[in-house]
């Protein structure tokens, strides 16, 4: 592939991601919680129905690279969100409900998405994943792995950004109750939403109605989560290896090496002498490849795909989502609960 072969297809994407960027810092987009991410997807998935095949000749190649390369770049830039010195700051019992929720959360929905819904085990996966650790991203990251197609991508994505808008409305109504559960500690609230909450920006949107503090811990408790994705997906190839064999011989074990080096950069960024001052830069990177990533995906899915995959991705999502808000509050309880102890 040659680099005239990827440009048009790379300026394409460029350009949805930029749109994306600039909507998502507007009022009153960002008010509703719609990130650079959902929104380079929907922009791709518009363009992708209407004028991309009249142009998929000469960009397809520039696409492809953008959903495998750039996606696996933005992953790894994802690591200087982070630092290990944040994890300190929520202590043992943050991480340990991050785990539990995880956990339990991607294992209720293999169950429920193939023996309730009778999903295939990709699309069970994919959304699992979404719900369970980092919304979109964690779709993105997580298909390399499954190798879906993009059109399972996109339903994925689609019920985070269904279950993940709501749940910015409905926390800060379930604040005064939440604060019964915890006692009224606004930190605990915290630690609840990051641990349940989809996606960052949604944490964000849900934790402010409480405090600066229950808004900060929120974030740094998601952050964890997100850190949760390398192992998680080294894991989900180990699982998949031993229970996918293909053509009669056992399937290999995969290491996303995006996922290694997504850890080693939180390691690199928690040192001292990390130059700080470029974190917004890295920032900026990061969500432009992501979103780039994103706008690829949208622009090589169909509608009738989507239609075509019905309702049940988004009842077994919608239960997942009301699994986050109950089974996470109980988590979160019996954790905090034990550590008193």
């Amino acid at each position: 592939m040659t680099r005239n072969t990827i440009l048009p297809g790379m300026a394409l994407i460029l350009l949805l991601a930029g749109i994306a960027l600039y909507l998502a810092g507007l009022p009153a987009f960002s008010h509703l919680g719609l990130s650079a991410l959902t929104l380079a997807i929907v922009g791709g998935m518009l363009l992708g129905n209407t004028l991309y095949p009249h142009i998929a000749e000469r960009s397809h190649h520039g696409v492809a690279f953008g959903k495998q390369q750039l996606l696996r770049l933005g992953i790894i830039l994802y690591g200087c969100r982070l630092t290990l010195q944040d994890i300190a700051k929520v202590g043992t019992s943050g991480l340990i409900i991050d785990l539990l929720v995880l956990s339990s959360t991607f294992a209720l929905s293999i169950w429920l998405g193939t023996r309730l819904f009778g999903l295939d085990k990709k699309s069970a996966i994919l959304i699992g994943a979404g719900s369970s650790i980092c919304g979109a991203a964690a779709v993105l990251a997580t298909e390399p792995v499954v190798r879906g197609s993009a059109e399972k991508v996109a339903v994925a994505v689609a019920t985070v950004v269904v279950f993940g808008t709501a749940s910015m409305f409905l926390y800060p109504l379930l604040y005064p109750l939440a604060l019964h559960w915890f006692g009224g500690d606004a930190h605990a609230f915290g630690v609840y939403t990051g641990s349940t909450v989809h996606e960052v920006a949604q944490v964000v949107a849900a934790a402010r109605a409480a405090s600066p503090d229950a808004e900060s811990t929120a974030v740094i408790v998601k952050m964890i989560r997100v850190m949760l994705l390398a192992p998680f997906l080294i894991g989900l190839s180990a699982w998949m290896a031993r229970t996918e064999p293909r053509h009669g011989h056992a399937r290999s074990i995969t290491v996303p090496w995006f996922a290694v080096l997504f850890v080693l950069m939180t390691a690199l960024h928690s040192l001292p002498f990390f130059p700080r001052q470029f974190d917004h830069v890295l920032l900026f990177i990061d969500n432009l490849l992501l979103a780039m990533a994103m706008g690829a995906l949208g622009l090589t899915t169909h509608v009738s795909a989507l239609r075509r995959a019905g309702v049940k991705p988004l009842l077994l999502a919608g239960l997942l989502f009301v699994y986050l808000i109950v089974g996470g509050a109980l988590i979160n309880l019996a954790v905090s609960h034990l550590a008193m102890l």
